[in-house]
């Protein structure tokens, strides 16, 4: 029992992110990196009539990276009390319903619904779409990605103020807009969601022009709506910008503590 016990917290050590001293942990990592970007790319060429003859060699392939996913997931599911300090049952219901096991969960069922319900073998093919989430596994094994994510959490509160914020302005400038042009150009500003479109592609971009104002009014408010709509962008580039930059001070204060930590106090060399 002990043997399995030990056995098991090996193999947790190494399927989850490793430790630059881990090279068996981060060899898993990088050959999950690897079989993500191949199951992606094979995403990719299968949508190609031109590569059509190499169909089989696509399937084949894609049926081993399934296959290696599928594995991957029982062991999580079997080592996920490691995770949690929870009952296994418990831990794995609980890894089942977090963002990283849903991901992966949606990520492999398009591939196995097909062979319950052939009949429904096309509405499963349009949903092998969702095997792009394995990119979000992918970004979980980079520390770049780790820190935006650690970032955006930290701000989510401040982003989702400044969506509120840009989503009332957008329904703000619709309705000036629509109370403008409906009448010089009904068939165009027909009602209001005309009106959320234009004020999207205003605020968000530089405008699609297929919508646009022709009354003097309209022209005026739409000068102040671009104005604001550069501001509004900036709101939540700002607060990304902050969080990095409170968090690389973060990091750059613990280095230094545990370099200070290494050493003597009194005499400043290093401590064995």
């Amino acid at each position: 029992m002990a043997n399995t016990k030990i056995t098991r917290k090996r193999i947790f050590e190494i399927i989850k992110i490793g430790k630059e001293a881990d090279t068996a942990s981060r060899l898993f990592d990088f050959a999950i990196v690897c079989l993500i970007v191949v199951n992606i790319v094979l995403s990719v060429c299968m949508t190609f009539e031109e590569l059509d003859k190499y169909a089989n060699a696509f399937h084949i392939i894609e049926a081993v990276t399934v296959i290696c996913f599928t594995v991957e997931l029982i062991l999580r599911f079997w080592t996920a009390d490691f995770l949690y300090k929870k009952g296994r049952i418990i831990s794995a219901v609980r890894y089942l319903f977090s963002p990283n096991g849903l991901v992966e969960i949606f990520s492999i069922i398009p591939f196995y619904m097909p062979l319950f319900f052939p009949k429904g073998l096309i509405a499963f093919r349009m949903l092998r779409v969702i095997r792009i989430l394995r990119i979000f596994r992918a970004n979980s094994y980079s520390d770049a990605m780790t820190t935006i994510m650690i970032v955006l959490r930290r701000k989510r509160n401040q982003l989702v103020s400044s969506m509120i914020i840009i989503f009332i302005i957008m329904l703000m400038s619709s309705l000036v807009l629509y109370g403008f042009e409906h009448e010089a150009q009904p068939e165009v500003f027909r009602n209001a969601f005309s009106g959320i479109w234009w004020s999207t592609s205003t605020l968000l971009t530089v405008g699609y022009g297929d919508i646009y104002p022709i009354t003097l009014f309209g022209k005026m408010a739409s000068i102040v709506i671009t104005f604001l709509g550069v501001g509004m962008v900036a709101i939540p580039t700002g607060i990304l910008s902050a969080g990095f930059t409170e968090y690389m001070s973060e990091q750059k204060d613990k280095q230094g503590k545990k370099k200070k930590a290494l050493h003597c106090p009194n005499c400043g060399e290093k401590l064995q």
